[in-house]
């Protein structure tokens, strides 16, 4: 984005910092990503059911998904924004390798739906709850 004299480089849109929530801090598993996009304190509620607080807390949680499914990947099907507030439609796909939900893992591709609703305030993220459909998952788990 061009500065204009007097002005700051303008934050990223809600829709983009969804976009770089799922793009760069999830699917290329960036660490220098949620800094940038998440605010300090924010609130993430996965769609495991887990509520985590901070940047470090929500690492903390997509590690542990990295470490059931290594190649989780999110693709983004739909977004409907309005100010500061987004909600997504998505597909959560990869290999089942760790333990997830109580099962270990056997290599199986695993594909699921679902949804997540975000807040934004001075350019982060300030909350997301995700909602899985983990009937879903879980009849594909061995």
């Amino acid at each position: 984005m061009p500065r204009t004299a007097g002005s700051t480089l303008a934050s990223p849109g809600t829709r983009e910092l969804v976009r770089r929530f799922y793009a760069d801090a999830w699917n290329r598993w960036d660490d220098l990503v949620p800094e940038r996009i998440l605010a300090a304190d924010f609130v993430f509620r996965g769609s495991l059911g887990d509520e985590v607080r901070g940047r470090e807390g929500w690492r903390s949680y997509r590690d542990r998904m990295r470490a059931a499914i290594p190649d989780f990947h999110n693709e983004i099907v739909d977004v409907v924004v309005d100010g500061d507030r987004a909600a997504a439609r998505l597909r959560y796909s990869g290999h089942h390798h760790g333990e997830l939900l109580g099962v270990p893992g056997r290599g199986r591709r695993i594909k699921y739906a679902g949804a997540a609703f975000f807040t934004a305030q001075d350019g982060f993220l300030t909350t997301a709850w995700v909602l899985g459909d983990l009937d879903g998952l879980r009849r594909q788990l061995p």
